[in-house]
Parts: C-alpha cells; sequence; structure tokens
C-alpha cells in the first residue's frame, strides 16, 4: 500500500499541475477573446475593418450613460487579468496576457484621466476619422447600402456627443491649447462646403448602377442618399464647425502644457509610460534626448566637413532649406521620388529579411484638406482585407518638403519600416486578435526609426545630402525627447522649442511649427520613437557580440517581429531567448 501511495502521489501532483496550467491557458483565451468580442461591439467601425460585419448600421455610442457603463466593464476585464496567474502560463500565452493588460489598462486610464474630453489633436479628429467611413465601407448590396444610410444618420448625435465632451472640457481647463487649434477649422470646412454631389460621403451612392437591386430601389437610395449627406451629414459638420470657431478656439487654453490639465502631471507620466513601455521618468528621458542631441550633432558636423562647405553647421542648414535644387517642382515629382526609393529598399529586403509580408503597398499624397496641418508623411494600414497599405507623402506647401528627407522617410513608413512590420502582424493570423491589431508605439515607431538606419547598412542613401536628411531625420527624434518633455513638465514656451528644434535639426520652419504642434496637442506620444530605436539597436549589438559568427541579420529581425508589436521588455526578453537558443 505505501509503494502505492509513493508511485501514485507524484501522477497526482503531475495530474494537477497539468490540469492547472491548462486550466489558466484557458481561462486566458476566454477572457481574450471575450475582451475583443466586447470590444468590437462598442466599436462598430473597428468591427467593420476586421471584417465583422455585425454593426455595420452602428456607430459607436458617446454618450456619458455610454461611457461610464463601458469603463465599468473594463474595469471588471482588467481585474479579472490581473487574477491570473502567469506563472502558470506558457510563453506565448504569457505575452498574450501582457499584451492584453496593457491595451486594457490604457482603456481605463483614458477614461479616468477624461481623455475623451480632448477628441482631437492639431492633426486630425472625430471629424476625420468619420470622412474614412465610404472607403471602409464594402459596397455589394443594397442592404451594405442601406446600413451605410443607418450610420450617417446617426452622425450628428455622434458629433452632438463629442461636442459634450469638449465642453466638459472648456469647464474644467481640459482643452487643446488655442495656438495649436488655430486654422484646425479650416479640416473640418472641407466636409461641408460645395455641392452634395461633389461630397464624399455621398460619392458611394453614385456607384449604384453597379450594384443588384431593382431601378426604384435604387433610385430611392439615391434620393435618401442625397437628403441624409445634405440634412444629417453637412449640418453635422456646420455644427461642428460653428462650434470650434465660436466657443472652443476661443475659449481655448493659453498654455501648452500637459501638466497644467486637470492632474496633469500623472496624466503626463501615464502617458509617457505607455507610449516608451519602460518606467523611465521625464527627466530622464529629456537627458537620453540631450546626449543623443549632442552625438548626432557630431556626424552632421563630419558631413559638413567632408563635403568642405564654407560655413558652420547651421549655415549648412540654413543652405539645405533655402536652395531650390533640394525641392520639388511638382507634387508628382515628390510622388515619384518617393515611390522611387521605396522600389529601391523593396529590392533589398530579401537581405535583411527571410519572413515578407503579402500585402502590398501604395503611395499617395496626404488628402488636401488635411495636408495644411498635416505632418511629413504617415502610414496608413489597410481598412478592409482587399485593400493595400499606403505610404502617405505631403505635398503641401513643396518648398518645405525637401528631396534630401525622403528616403528616410520612406524607409520609415513604408518598407522596411511601418508597413513591412504591420503587415507582417496583422498576418500572423494564429495570433490572438490583441496581439494583430494591438499598436505599441515604443516598438512600432522604434522599428520605424531602426529602419531609416538599415537604409545606410545597404546603400539607399545615394548622396551626403541624403545622408544628412537620415541624421536630420534621427536628430528630429532626439530633439522630441527634449521638447516634449520640455514643454509639457519643464516649463518650456512653444517658441522656446521651435528654435530648439530650428537649430538642431534640416526640417523646414513650416515642419517644426507643424511637429511642436502636434507635441503640444499629443502628450508624450513623440517620446516613443526614440527610446525605441535604442532598445532596439542595444539588442542588435547584444546579439552580435554573444552571438560573433553565429549572427544572422535576418534571424535577427525575423526574431524582432515574429510577435507582432510588443513593450520593450517583452522585446528583450525574446532576443534574450533567441541568442541562447543560437550560441
Amino acid at each position: 500500500m505505501r509503494l502505492y501511495i509513493r508511485l501514485f502521489y507524484p501522477c497526482l501532483i503531475l495530474f494537477f499541475s497539468q490540469h492547472s496550467f491548462a486550466s489558466e491557458e484557458q481561462k486566458l483565451s476566454e477572457l481574450m477573446d471575450e475582451i475583443w468580442q466586447y470590444e468590437l461591439s462598442v466599436s462598430p467601425m473597428s468591427a467593420t475593418s476586421r471584417g465583422v460585419h455585425d454593426y455595420d448600421d452602428q456607430l459607436s455610442d458617446m454618450s456619458p450613460k455610454a461611457l461610464a457603463k463601458q469603463n465599468v466593464q473594463f474595469e471588471r476585464f482588467l481585474s479579472r487579468l490581473n487574477a491570473i496567474d502567469k506563472s502558470q502560463l506558457s510563453r506565448t500565452q504569457q505575452i498574450n496576457l501582457m499584451m492584453q493588460r496593457y491595451r486594457t489598462k490604457n482603456t481605463v486610464d483614458r477614461y479616468r484621466f477624461n481623455y475623451h474630453y480632448v477628441p482631437l489633436t492639431s492633426e486630425y479628429g472625430f471629424h476625420s476619422s468619420m470622412a474614412g467611413l465610404p472607403k471602409l465601407t464594402k459596397f455589394r448590396h443594397i442592404e451594405d447600402y442601406q446600413n451605410y444610410l443607418r450610420r450617417l444618420e446617426q452622425i450628428p448625435t455622434f458629433f452632438d456627443q463629442q461636442i459634450h465632451w469638449m465642453k466638459k472640457g472648456l469647464e474644467v481647463g481640459m482643452t487643446q491649447p488655442k495656438v495649436v487649434m488655430q486654422g484646425f477649422e479650416e479640416s473640418v470646412k472641407a466636409y461641408f462646403s460645395g455641392k452634395v454631389e461633389d461630397n464624399g460621403f455621398y460619392q458611394p451612392f453614385l456607384q449604384l448602377t453597379k450594384i443588384q437591386g431593382s431601378e426604384k430601389q435604387k433610385t430611392q437610395l439615391m434620393e435618401e442618399g442625397k437628403a441624409v449627406v445634405e440634412k444629417s451629414v453637412m449640418a453635422a459638420y456646420r455644427g461642428f464647425y460653428d462650434f470650434l470657431v465660436a466657443q472652443y478656439i476661443p475659449n481655448a487654453k493659453e498654455d501648452i502644457a500637459a501638466k497644467n490639465w486637470p492632474n496633469g502631471e500623472a496624466l503626463y507620466q501615464n502617458r509617457t509610460r505607455y507610449f516608451t513601455t519602460t518606467e523611465l521618468s521625464a527627466d530622464e528621458i529629456h537627458e537620453i534626448g540631450l546626449e543623443e542631441v549632442a552625438r548626432i550633432r557630431a556626424e552632421m558636423q563630419t558631413i559638413v566637413d567632408d563635403l568642405k562647405f564654407d560655413g558652420d553647421i547651421n549655415q549648412f542648414i540654413d543652405f539645405l532649406r533655402t536652395d531650390p535644387q533640394f525641392y520639388a517642382k511638382s507634387a508628382e515629382e515628390l510622388l515619384k521620388h518617393a515611390s522611387y526609393f521605396a522600389k529601391k529598399m523593396d529590392a533589398k529586403l530579401p537581405k535583411l529579411f527571410y519572413k515578407l509580408p503579402r500585402t502590398p503597398y501604395g503611395v499617395e499624397a496626404v488628402p488636401a484638406e488635411i495636408a495644411p496641418k498635416y505632418t511629413t508623411g504617415r502610414y496608413v494600414s489597410p481598412r478592409r482585407d482587399d485593400e493595400p497599405g499606403y505610404y502617405w507623402v505631403n505635398t503641401y506647401a513643396l518648398d518645405k518638403r525637401p528631396l534630401y528627407a525622403i528616403p528616410a522617410l520612406t524607409l520609415h513608413e513604408a518598407v522596411p519600416g511601418h508597413h513591412l512590420q504591420n503587415a507582417l502582424a496583422s498576418e500572423m493570423t494564429d495570433l490572438p486578435n490583441v496581439r494583430r491589431y494591438t499598436y505599441i508605439s515604443a516598438f512600432g515607431e522604434g522599428w520605424g526609426l531602426y529602419s531609416e538606419f538599415l537604409g545606410k547598412e545597404v546603400g539607399i542613401y545615394e548622396s551626403p545630402y541624403d545622408d544628412f536628411g537620415r541624421l536630420s531625420y534621427e536628430m528630429w527624434r532626439a530633439c522630441r525627447l527634449v521638447v516634449d518633455t520640455g514643454m509639457h513638465l519643464k516649463g518650456w514656451s512653444r517658441q522656446q522649442a521651435l528654435d530648439y528644434m530650428l537649430e538642431n535639426t534640416a526640417l523646414s520652419e513650416h515642419n517644426v511649427r507643424t511637429e511642436i504642434d502636434r507635441y503640444i496637442s499629443w502628450p508624450a506620444q513623440a517620446l516613443s520613437y526614440k527610446i525605441g530605436e535604442i532598445e532596439i539597436k542595444r539588442l542588435r549589438h547584444y546579439a552580435e557580440q554573444s552571438l560573433g559568427d553565429k549572427f544572422d541579420i535576418r534571424a535577427f529581425h525575423d526574431a524582432i517581429l515574429q510577435h507582432g508589436s510588443i513593450p520593450l521588455s517583452v522585446l528583450k526578453e525574446n532576443i534574450e531567448l533567441f541568442v541562447k537558443e543560437n550560441q
């Protein structure tokens, strides 16, 4: 009997430990799916973009009651996530848990800090996101048009709800600063000016002839569409415009610092942790920025010396800003320049990666209605599964868009930067949705900046001016660490930040103003780029030193990207495992 117990007892322990392991794994998987389904239900446009069409006739409910109810639910989700025993999970599930906590905690934090009081930045807002609805929708059947009409009819309510929160922001002093809102109303005006027939929201109805259905149905839908676009959509945009001009902008706060919002210092530190995924303080980040600025400036000086330029580095920067040879004469020329470098880099990818994405990308101009206050370029992920990604290039104010900056911009936004990284992540169908569709800024933007550096290693930069443009872009991201923390916590003025950027980068004054206003209106987001890039470079150095001749750059890059967008702490653990497995 004693022998039987001695043999049976270890088996019993093994059985229960495996059962516990499986139980925690299953619990997490079920909870993540529950959270994902709930997120889709409260964000119908996101659901549509993910191919879930259960809510195609709805918009998000942004009413006080709805947001309060959602917050309670997300707090419950977070509590349940925190109760899961990480030690009982596989490595993959541990990453899943960390990612879901990161995403859910951010949702709770944003509500706790009343971020819904500020539903816009200097570049965009809920009104411009809503303008993507026509392209988001697949118009294949009469029912799709009917659902689209129902959504259009809800736009006035959605806008009124957002205006309600902006009014709450005015009451408590939580608004975007007045200085970054100057001219913002023009980005709204484009959506209600002109004829109904030319309005972007009406354009899908012009394609009704291609849809199966009776002529009577189609005629009725076109008439309804015209009436709804004019009386609901255009009227809502006009009302938002009037609110901005008459109430919001005149009464917006005069100062620029996030610390002066209610509970502002805690909010900024929270955003810093969210965007960098580190525990670095704002003071530490500020110092890192100063050190990086000094290092990069020395490299820039070397190029100036090699070119035997007659003047100092600031005179050289002024030369770059003002000499016509460095600027495109037409939007088409600028787009062709960007397309050339995109294709040139495409050919280098097999030297850097084993695994490449299937999803293609295109090069397009930033939409004209948002271009004046928009950044230099940006990657736009596919809205649907039958669309490519897009690398947007800003063709507004061509005399402020230097050609020498295009190679670095292209590598960052297209390949091997955002498009490659995002497309690979979205194609990882074996990962849970939260892993495929969560974008972690420190990882994604750090990868984008690292991608600019990769261009130098594979010969993308064709002249010293292109390489100076690369360094200027790196300097731009280093300066962000200084000016973002400076403005939001250290009492820097907008002019002080402008002067610092103009002194240290080759960006045009127009670009610098646009960028500074972006940092003011989007606290701490700009910190993610350089912090992420520094960590990726550090991990590469570690892998190279540890593996020696066994180091494979393609395998290393695949290891960086194979888990999708992840916090830097998780990335560190993954690369340490990669090194251990390849030694």
